[in-house]
Parts: C-alpha cells; structure tokens; sequence
C-alpha cells in the first residue's frame, strides 16, 4: 500500500484527489493539510466525501509528516510551492505538484510569465512534466513529476497528433487557441468576479492575450515537433462550473484529407486509455464536449477540416479538475510507482449533468 500526503487538501483540486485517492485500491491517505482549516473533518470542507473518510485536515510540517508518505501531492497556489516542494525533495520524498513552480524547464520562462526569478533553477530539470499519453516512459519510475495547467493538457492533447504529423506542413508559428473554461478553474475562494451575479451567465474574455499556459503549450509542442512552435491563447470564463473545451486553428500547407487526420490521431493516442477520438456525422454530440467528460480523466479530442484556407480546427474536451488536475496527477502516481495506469480512474464521465 503507497501511502499518500496531499497539501493544500481543501481546495477544489485538493478536494479531487482526496475523492479519488481516498478510493484508489493501492493508496492510503496519510494527511491532507490546509492552514485555514486545520482541526477540521474533511467533509465539513468536502461535504461529498462524508461517510467516506473521518480524517480531519493538519498544518504541513516536514518533521511530523516526512515519515508518513512515500509520495506527496502538492496542490499550492503558484508561487508557494516551489518553496515547499524543495523541503520534500531534500527528505527523499516523491512529489507530483500541480502548481505550475516546477513546469517549465528554462529558468528564462520564469520572469516572463509568472513574474519572479526561480529561487530553485536545480530542480527544474528534474521534474518531468507529465502528460502520460505522450511520454509514459519517462513517468514510469519518476522520483518527481509536474502536472500540467489545465487548459495546457486540454490543448496539448489536442494538438501533438498534428505538429508531429510532418506531411500534414502544419506552420507552426501560428498556433491559434481559443479556450473555454468553468467557474471551478477560479479556485473556491470567492471574490467579486466569481460572486454569482457577476460569474453567472457570462462568456468573459479574462485573458485574451499573454495567457500563461501557452508557455506550457509551446515547450511541448516544439518537442514534438522538433522546432520553434509560437502559441497565440486567448482565454474565457463560461457559464458552466466544471469543464474545458479548447479551440484551437492551424494553418497547413501540406496535401492532406481527413483519413490522414484520422491516421495521426489514431497513431499518437494507440493503447491511450483516456483519450477518446469524437468525430460523429450525426447526433447531438459530433466533437469534442466538455458537458460528456464530467467527472472523468478523459479527454475527447476531434478536429474539422476547412479546405479552402487550410485550416485546421483541433478540438479538446476535459473536466478541468480530473483530466486537468487531479486525475492527471493520479495518472502520474500510477506509472511513478508501478500501478496499471488506470486505476482508481476508470470511471465513466456523468450525464446527464
């Protein structure tokens, strides 16, 4: 049995990997801390998990709970992490942190999209940033991984069939993304914005250019595609609690026709579990929808073809809080420590919801 530590357990991502982690049949819950609600049962702050577990939330404190884990999940805010994280890789603990301190691998970026100098540039090649479906092999047996960005994963999934796909000429200094995300991806502390009057109803431009998950986008994506790949994100807050559906435009050049869409999809994602291809010609729900993967670590990904420019539409799907962030870090836990990638996640998606 892996035991587990979970920081920062009270907030909504904190809230999915405890529902998840306290289900999983190879873990064990060993802590889950939160300063604001310290001393508290965890279902006065998660009241879904009442009857599932009698644990109550603690501070973080290195000497109290470094024996007590064999793997920790850290669900800060940007920004706090990297100064917490550090304490757990001196002790010898294995770490996925879903913050976004320890997911760019150039210490350059850091000054540029989060505004600081990285205090701990050692460990940032020594993180592996971890999208299971395209590169399990180096999660496998990993000592310290970093979950993507939400709208990141959504997007990155979305697209990598087609930037590795060379005969397709997709350009890729022009990438286009547009993503769509619930009121959940705030976080669960209010404030004017996400006071219901203002959130509810709303399709708000909140980042229309300058998004930092297109940091993430591109470091992957000239990976894959083996140069330079320039992302432009826009970004919006949509009247829906959970979810994301990223829209994304690609210019290509090559000859290409939609079984060769298909053949690059179907080759990237082969044995890929939890990601679903969506392409129908009939039905309500033809592409990609983020209303059919709540509550799932699936992400449906679908693409359209426009002949006369050569664009390329790529669509993704995810619940930002599972596939986004906690079922992916599950994922990861799964193949750093042995387990079948989808266990404890093999969970259909709810509908209707």
């Amino acid at each position: 049995m892996v035991r587990v530590g979970i920081l920062a357990g009270s907030g909504y991502i904190g809230g999915e990997l405890l529902r998840l982690l306290l289900q999983h049949p190879g873990t064990e819950v060993s802590f889950a801390t939160s300063r604001r609600y310290a001393g508290e049962y965890v279902f006065k702050v998660h009241p879904n998990l009442r009857g599932v577990t009698e644990m109550k939330f603690d501070v973080f404190d290195l000497s109290k709970h470094a024996d007590k884990a064999d793997i920790v999940f850290a669900a800060l805010p940007h920004g706090e992490s990297v100064n917490v994280v550090p304490q757990l890789v001196d002790a010898g603990i294995r770490v996925v942190d879903l913050s976004a301190d320890f997911r760019l691998s150039d210490r350059a970026q850091y000054p540029l999209w989060y505004g600081y100098e990285h205090p701990h540039p050692d460990l940032l090649g020594k993180f592996v940033l971890s999208i299971p479906e395209l590169n399990r092999d180096q999660v496998k047996g990993a000592r310290l991984v970093a979950s993507p960005g939400c709208m990141a994963i959504t997007t990155i999934l979305a697209l990598a069939p087609l930037l590795r796909a060379r005969s397709l000429g997709v350009d890729p200094a022009h990438v286009v993304v547009d993503a769509k995300v619930g009121s959940s991806g705030s976080g669960g502390r209010p404030s004017l914005a996400t006071h219901f009057s203002e959130r509810f109803g709303v399709v708000r431009p909140y980042k229309p250019a300058g998004h930092r998950h297109a940091a993430e986008i591109e470091q992957v994506l000239s990976s894959i595609a083996g140069t330079q790949v320039k992302v432009s994100m826009s970004a919006h807050g949509v009247n829906m609690v959970r979810g994301i559906l990223s829209t994304s435009h690609l210019f290509a050049s090559g000859e290409f026709k939609p079984v060769d869409l298909w053949r690059a999809y179907r080759e990237a994602y082969a044995g890929s579990y939890f990601v679903r291809i969506v392409k129908d010609r009939q039905g309500p729900f033809r592409l990609p929808d983020p209303k059919l993967v709540v509550g799932s670590n699936f992400c449906d990904v679908g693409f359209e073809i426009e002949e006369r420019t050569g664009r390329i539409v790529a669509l993704g799907a995810t619940d930002n809080l599972v596939k986004g962030a906690a079922g992916n870090a599950v994922q990861s836990m799964n193949l750093m420590m042995g387990f079948d990638e989808k266990t404890g996640l093999a969970m259909a998606p709810l509908h209707p919801v």
